[in-house]
């Protein structure tokens, strides 16, 4: 299956074929800065899965809460990330599961830096939930 992710102006735009290896939501504070939400919906794909990423990206690189970097791509027009990279996995690809606008994408099978996560925030039935950082095996 095809997949087209794109930031709210639509200049940015990744195209992704397949499913994700994982989903996992994360409450961590920078994941909710990032996103403008209380936590973010992740999809991780195999980077052979990214066709083709198209439109002009800016990039913002942080420190991972699990050690090495993480490098955001994100729109210069309407400042949207649509998908970054983890220098702990350089064979997949993060992808912002709400830029596929597809209310029917994979549930979250995780749930992680539950620590941060607001007390109002339901957890999502069937997911693993984790108070710290827990990825389980790197794929």
């Amino acid at each position: 299956m095809e997949r087209t992710a794109m930031c709210c102006c639509g200049q940015l735009r990744a195209k992704i074929n397949g499913e994700p290896t994982r989903v996992v939501i994360c409450h961590c504070f920078q994941c909710q800065r990032r996103s403008g939400s209380v936590f973010s919906d992740n999809a991780y794909f195999p980077r052979a899965a990214l066709l083709a990423v198209e439109g002009e990206a800016h990039e913002f690189s942080r420190p991972s809460e699990r050690g090495g970097k993480v490098t955001f791509h994100f729109c210069p027009k309407c400042g949207s990330s649509v998908l970054w990279d983890l220098s702990l996995e350089p064979g997949i690809v993060g992808i912002a599961v709400g830029t596929m606008a597809d209310p029917g994408f994979t549930k979250p099978s995780r749930s992680v830096f539950g620590v941060a996560r607001h007390h109002w925030v339901p957890e999502v039935e069937g997911t693993e939930a984790f108070l710290a950082d827990h990825w389980g095996p790197r794929e």
